[in-house]
């Protein structure tokens, strides 16, 4: 059958989004069009491998989705990227995506001030070896800074030059138990790394493997936290209108799936020869009973808009006092223009948990504490709470979970990998090379799979 299609606007260009799939047979069906499962697609059509994905939302991007109020590009899920995140220059559709950064390090209140903590010790493109780092280490060490400022920075700089393989090898225990353990003093372990790692890693509690905590680290380190420009939306865009015109088929909701064929509420029975769970841990765990399923961090996003910028700049804000919900924020108007209409402000703020009674007057008060203004005239855009943004990557953790289940059966997504967008597009890539192996398609380029950092 080929039924008409339906542009979709899409950003930065159109892409063809099929009413319904354009045959009843496929190489591999993908059911999920998130960034892991659109990843895959582009791998596999690349090597020639026919593909069709089936995505329930009536819109690809899975949780990298961005809403547009009044001008305003607001994300529901407010999760943070890094420059050093290598996948996003070895997935072809993504290797020249804009990407707007923070100032470096952040801004950490403490105290009733701000102070800027943790700069990356080495940006991307520099050369550099692990001799290098230490000696950039010795010399933040003895710069003339506060003592903890020192010691935090001769952290961040050994982790920098410290390999993934021998992160790896670390004993494993939760994030909270290791960070007194580093010989770092206590107001630095709890005042400064405690916050960050909850930003980073969306875990309040840091009960997060200490191996993901250091790789979380080490990509600090290595590069600058960014956003794509215009919003989260951009990655999962770019690699759906990459793929051929129909692949990505839309609010379809699949009933029953095995290896060679996909029952679909809408259209029946399509046939294949190999299946992609792309989906969450939780829905894939519906079609393949058994499938481990994690605890998830729960995120709330609160969007804002100000009269006038905070003096803060593109600066990501933590509060180490822990005196409210907001645990970061940032002008993200600030940070990438473009989420903002001409004139306008946007700051958006991350609860780590639910929504509580009176979210958006407690949340005012705190952020007029951090940034030292008046919120008073700043009006509330969104809220946006996902109690299963983020899978939680509690010790112990495997970073490389089997994505082949068998041969024709294959699950992907962060939750087998790290809970980043690094680690979905990391799982992306080791999925598509188990199916191109069991199909003996040579893909059309080659980059090691075990560079994976968090």
């Amino acid at each position: 059958m080929s039924p008409a299609q339906l542009h979709a606007d899409l950003g930065e260009g159109h892409v063809l989004i099929g009413t319904g799939p354009t045959t009843d047979h496929a190489d591999v069906i993908i059911v999920g069009a998130g960034i892991s499962g659109l990843s895959v697609a582009h791998r596999l059509t690349r090597a020639g491998v026919s593909v069709s994905v089936l995505e329930a939302a009536d819109r690809p991007g899975g949780r990298l989705t961005t809403e547009e109020i009044d001008g305003f590009r607001l994300d529901r899920v407010g999760q943070l990227l890094s420059t050093s995140y290598t996948e996003l220059r070895h997935t072809a559709s993504l290797v020249d995506v804009p990407l707007r950064t923070f100032a470096p390090g952040v801004l950490m209140h403490s105290g009733g001030r701000l102070q800027r903590t943790g700069e990356s010790v080495r940006r991307p493109g520099e050369a550099g070896s692990t001799r290098s780092a230490l000696t950039m280490a010795r010399a933040l060490a003895s710069a003339p800074r506060p003592l903890d400022e020192a010691r935090l920075s001769a952290s961040l700089a050994r982790l920098a030059g410290t390999s993934v393989e021998r992160l790896m090898a670390r004993p494993e225990r939760a994030a909270a138990d290791t960070l007194t353990a580093r010989g770092l003093p206590p107001r630095t372990a709890h005042g400064f790394l405690r916050p960050l790692l909850s930003a980073l890693l969306c875990d309040p509690e840091l009960r997060t493997s200490s191996r993901c905590a250091d790789l979380a680290l080490r990509g600090f380190a290595r590069g600058r936290l960014c956003v794509p420009a215009g919003g989260a939306s951009l990655l999962p865009e770019r690699l759906a209108a990459a793929l051929p015109e129909g692949t990505v088929v839309t609010g379809v909701r699949v009933r029953d799936a095995s290896i060679n064929r996909v029952t679909t509420e809408q259209y029946g029975t399509l046939s294949c020869r190999a299946l992609v769970l792309a989906t969450g841990a939780r829905e894939a765990a519906e079609v393949l009973p058994g499938l481990r399923v994690p605890r998830f961090h729960p995120v709330t996003v609160v969007h804002h808009s100000a009269p006038q910028p905070p003096p803060t700049g593109a600066s990501l804000v933590l509060d180490a006092d822990g005196a409210g919900p907001v645990a970061h924020t940032a002008v993200m108007s600030e940070v990438d223009p473009a989420r903002a209409p001409r004139g306008g402000t946007l700051v958006s703020s991350t609860v780590l948990g639910p929504p509580v009674p009176g979210l958006d007057r407690l949340v005012r008060a705190q952020l007029a504490r951090l940034y030292g203004v008046s919120t008073d005239a700043w009006e509330l855009l969104a809220v946006h709470h996902d109690p299963y943004a983020v899978p939680a990557m509690d010790a112990p953790h495997d970073v490389h979970r089997p994505v082949r289940v068998l041969s024709g059966l294959y699950v992907c997504g962060d939750h087998r990998a790290t809970s980043t967008v690094q680690g979905a597009l990391l799982s992306a890539r080791r999925t598509a090379t188990a199916i191109l192996q069991d199909f003996a398609v040579r893909p059309p380029e080659l980059h090691p799979v075990r560079d994976a950092a968090a």
